[in-house]
């Protein structure tokens, strides 16, 4: 890489993240203080402190007021190529699942969501929306329109100890999902449930899954930008 021309506070911040990947400094390691970063580089305090709150927005490093700043857990990251129950992501990662349940009950389905599960408009549907939060933090916004001729039990599960991904793998066994990813800026109704500001940068997940027997459920999954990231890998 030619550094030749690269910002000073670049440099401090390239430097932070080299620590970090291989190894030198783990989660939760306190990286040096700006007055040291400023002497170890040769820089003002100010050309530091960007480094170090550069780093934070992107979550990199996370400031405990009167500790320091120190090295943040990695951002959550799901798969484009599975479809995975959320609870398992967490706890995986050794943290705490819980929910908020913000919806459920009986509706009627709209042109959009008939079309998503193949049901006359206006046949009855389930709907529900649930806020997923990983160690307290809200990380995905769950709204789900499910086929009762599929998973006529479903609002009579307690979705605060299961999810609707794993009642639905149980009763209707996965075949196939489409799934489309987008970016979209936060309404006020979904960013007051995720505790973001409005307008804030998310993930958008449009998901439809299938079984043999057919569409089980048409579902929209909303990631805060700064909490969450998808990746996929592929083998040939």
């Amino acid at each position: 890489m030619n550094t030749a021309s690269e910002p000073r506070y670049a440099a401090i911040k390239r430097h932070i993240r080299q620590n970090i990947e291989n190894g030198s400094w783990p989660v939760h390691f306190q990286v040096p203080s700006e007055n040291q970063l400023a002497q170890e580089f040769g820089v003002s305090r100010m050309t530091a402190r960007r480094a170090l709150s550069e780093l934070t927005d992107e979550r990199v490093l996370m400031r405990s007021q009167g500790l320091g700043t120190f090295v943040a857990e990695p951002v959550p990251a799901g798969s484009l190529l599975e479809v995975r129950n959320i609870a398992d992501e967490i706890s995986a990662r050794g943290h705490s699942y819980s929910n908020r349940i913000l919806l459920a009950q009986h509706c009627m389905a709209n042109a959009e969501v008939a079309r998503a599960l193949e049901v006359p408009e206006q046949a009855k549907v389930f709907h529900t929306i649930i806020v997923h939060c990983d160690n307290g933090v809200p990380i995905q916004w769950e709204e789900r329109f499910t086929n009762p001729a599929l998973a006529p039990e479903y609002l009579q599960q307690d979705f605060a100890h299961t999810t609707p991904n794993a009642y639905l793998s149980r009763v209707a066994p996965l075949t196939e999902a489409d799934t489309t990813v987008e970016a979209i800026s936060a309404e006020a109704s979904i960013a007051y449930a995720l505790e973001i500001a409005t307008g804030d940068a998310c993930l958008q997940v449009w998901r439809r899954t299938k079984s043999s027997a057919g569409t089980v459920s048409f579902a929209r999954l909303v990631h805060p930008g700064k909490r969450y990231r998808l990746g996929a890998q592929l083998r040939f």
